[in-house]
């Protein structure tokens, strides 16, 4: 605003427009912050349950839209945001792994993560087949 427009507003109106423009600044800002995906799984709790693997002659594209790659540390899961980044710890061996989200699933009642075939080799899934696991957001 210039001088003139506050000398017709008058000082009043011109702090409460001011105000006004700051709070809703401040609370896009906000809103935005919260809004992205990473920093809204980050607060949630951990993940236990069931993991499954993709199968390594598995060819096809992922919900992200990425070409699945069984070589790429990845995993599917229902509603992590795609980019987030899981550290999977094997609940019986204690070996972990860390992944991104790049697609949707498990679509299997019990089951929380499917992991990549080269996520599942690194945690010696293969000759298991389901292990337990717990993740945690990185």
């Amino acid at each position: 605003m210039n001088t003139e427009q506050i000398r017709r507003l008058g000082w009043r109106m011109t702090v409460k427009i001011m105000a006004w423009t700051i709070g809703t600044a401040a609370g896009l800002a906000l809103a935005i912050g919260i809004a992205s995906g990473p920093a809204v799984a980050k607060s949630g709790r951990p993940i236990a349950g069931v993991a499954s693997y993709y199968s390594k002659d598995y060819r096809g594209r992922t919900a992200s839209g990425q070409r699945y790659d069984p070589n790429k540390f990845t995993c599917a899961h229902r509603s992590l945001p795609f980019g987030t980044r899981l550290r999977v710890t094997d609940a019986k061996t204690q070996r972990s792994v860390q992944v991104t989200v790049n697609d949707r699933g498990p679509f299997v009642k019990g089951r929380v993560l499917d992991l990549s075939f080269a996520a599942a080799k690194a945690l010696n899934m293969p000759g298991r087949g389901l292990i337990r696991v717990t993740a945690a957001v990185q």
